[in-house]
């Protein structure tokens, strides 16, 4: 199975205050530490949102300021063009993810992390129902798209969201 690792760095980072995915952690943007979880499991990474140097991006759609799905809908829809089966989504600010998490995901697919939703794997046939669902009046959260999917929302905690400049400052790596 051919799989699209896909970064979603498209968010305003109103509270953060700049862009998150360029926030340094441990010497490194933090988009960089997604990519390098998504390696081992992925056959080709973009990144989903804002244009980062020397990454290959899609726009979000179908339009920009879609939030989340608009990612996840652009990821889909790369996928399917790419020849990939499946796309495991995380978002740029979500450095300390563990390996047996996208095994879990990847067997269970459609599957996301319950407790942080952005993060999943999803089969690229979804592509045309998250176009009709992002086209319907509705609000556009991935929950409730995930549940109209079929998606198995995995129990996964202690996975680390960076939302504040402080948030950087409690990571510690894991052993």
């Amino acid at each position: 199975m051919s799989r699209l690792g896909a970064v979603i760095a498209g968010g305003r980072a109103s509270r953060f205050g700049s862009d998150k995915a360029m926030a340094l952690w441990q010497g490194r943007p933090l988009i960089d530490h997604a990519f390098a979880a998504l390696r081992p499991f992925a056959d080709e990474i973009i990144v989903c949102g804002r244009a980062h140097d020397g990454m290959a991006s899609v726009a979000d759609r179908p339009a920009p300021d879609m939030g989340p799905l608009g990612g996840i809908c652009a990821a889909l829809h790369h996928a399917r063009t790419h020849g990939h089966d499946a796309v495991l989504t995380v978002g740029c600010d979500t450095p300390l993810l563990p390996g047996p998490l996208f095994e879990r995901l990847t067997a269970d697919a459609p599957a996301f992390v319950a407790q942080l939703p952005l993060i999943g794997c999803w089969p690229t046939g979804l592509a045309a129902g998250l176009d009709a669902f992002l086209a319907e009046d509705c609000k556009h959260a991935i929950r409730v798209w995930a549940a109209e999917a079929g998606a198995l929302a995995i129990d996964w905690r202690g996975l680390a969201n960076v939302n504040e400049p402080g948030d950087l400052a409690g990571l510690s790596p894991r052993s």
